[in-house]
């Protein structure tokens, strides 16, 4: 069994037009889980005690992402959404399956926030003009998924990360803003749980491609790595899953969130 610890860590020097600060959490069997490269994943524990915890931590906000939703032709469970949704004092986002605005409408109607759309604003980007029509451009988040492809160049993946699309990072953003998401989410395979830093060229390129809110994900191990992906990367907000449920590179977990003195 997996005991949550309270931690806190420093974000300094972030203080001016501070981007926000997002934990990341993967669900799986509705338990939570954290992944390295997409894969190896390690049962962390209860979901709602890190929401709990998070709570007493003041999070800016959180994200939970069904990794197992799209495989199983299902979206984000609605009862754990409407729980998240009567204990998280933060905003909430949530991914995992979504296909119909009927998806997307029981979901905000259960207390999220946000939407948080990979595999089907790939297959279908209409999908999203017509959700960001629906429901606002604020509501709908794309996140893409960046990995290499043998021999053909950076793509965007979908499926947790075992499909390749057509689209180049680049292109994939800026068709996405058309399309009129309110926010993209760029995150690395490759740097999923590794801890060793954001991939900053990504980010940057990302970010300085579009106009819209870039949220920065996978990679991130230290607070060093939250500044260079803002002050670098031009990210507008930093997320991450390893840094924040782990007490440091030896993976010990430990629930941890800036402290609140520094986060203004």
């Amino acid at each position: 069994m997996v005991i949550f610890a309270i931690g806190s860590f420093k974000l300094e020097n972030i203080k001016v037009h501070r981007p926000r600060v997002i934990p990341v959490l993967l669900l799986k069997d509705k338990a939570l889980y954290k992944s390295v490269g997409f894969k190896n994943h390690r049962y962390i524990g209860d979901p709602i005690n890190a929401v709990h915890i998070f709570n007493d931590l003041r999070a800016d906000e959180l994200v939970f992402l069904d990794t197992q939703a799209t495989k199983e032709n299902r979206t984000i469970d609605l009862e754990f959404v409407r729980i998240v949704g009567e204990e998280a004092d933060m905003p909430f986002s949530v991914g995992g399956g979504i296909r119909t605005l009927d998806n997307i409408q029981e979901i905000i109607a259960a207390g999220a926030e946000r939407v948080i759309i990979t595999t089907y604003a790939a297959e279908n980007p209409a999908f999203i003009q017509e959700a960001a029509a629906e429901f606002g451009s604020s509501t709908i988040a794309v996140c893409m998924d960046v990995k290499k492809k043998f021999l053909g160049g950076i793509k965007t993946w979908t499926h947790a990360g075992t499909k390749s699309t057509r689209y180049d990072p680049v292109s994939f953003a800026k068709l996405m803003e058309e399309k009129g998401a309110g926010e993209i989410i760029v995150q690395s395979i490759e740097k999923d749980g590794e801890m060793s830093g954001y991939d900053l060229d990504l980010i940057r390129s990302i970010s300085q491609a579009v106009t819209i809110p870039v949220v920065a994900l996978g990679g991130a191990g230290s607070i060093s790595d939250l500044q260079k992906a803002h002050r670098e990367g031009f990210a507008s907000g930093l997320a991450a899953g390893s840094l924040f449920v782990y007490q440091s590179k030896k993976r010990g977990v430990l629930i941890n969130y800036p402290e609140e003195s520094l986060k203004s």
